[in-house]
């Protein structure tokens, strides 16, 4: 591939939307907590004990409720898993990672509306997915009303 003016101009663009986007309110917001769950270290022990949970999950998953232990990991996983979720340290983060992740999404459906309408996009959001030219009908016999 050969290096254009053009190719120069979106390289450029590109590395100024990413500065605008890392400079955001929505990204400042998940690195600091980001950076509060992270230098807590009870939670950190925390989240690892449940990262070792989740691979002994994973092992009774494949036996099923055959594996010896099968009620006891998935008690003791349930309960851990909700006392993460129940930290407002952690919750703040899923809150600050999926606004973080709807920009991303109404950004990606902004750059891909300019290139053409028919662009299919995916996001991580149902709202942002009505917004795309094709919907979520596509599938489903021509009850959608794209082109595709």
């Amino acid at each position: 591939m050969m290096m254009t003016s053009e190719w120069a101009i979106i390289l450029d663009e590109a590395d100024a939307l990413c500065e605008m986007i890392l400079s955001s309110e929505p990204a400042n917001t998940l690195q600091e907590a980001y950076k509060a769950v992270y230098s807590d270290a009870h939670l950190v022990e925390a989240i690892h004990a449940f990262g070792r949970m989740k691979e002994q999950y994973e092992d009774v998953q494949r036996f099923g409720k055959y594996h010896p232990d099968y009620h006891t990991i998935m008690k003791s996983i349930r309960q851990q898993k909700r006392e993460l979720d129940l930290n407002e340290k952690v919750s703040a983060l899923k809150l600050a990672e999926n606004d973080f992740q709807d920009l991303l999404d109404e950004i990606s459906l902004l750059i891909g509306k300019t290139v053409s309408e028919a662009v299919k996009v995916p996001v991580s959001n149902p709202f942002f997915a009505s917004g795309s030219s094709c919907g979520s009908g596509c599938g489903s016999g021509g009850s959608c009303s794209c082109s595709a």
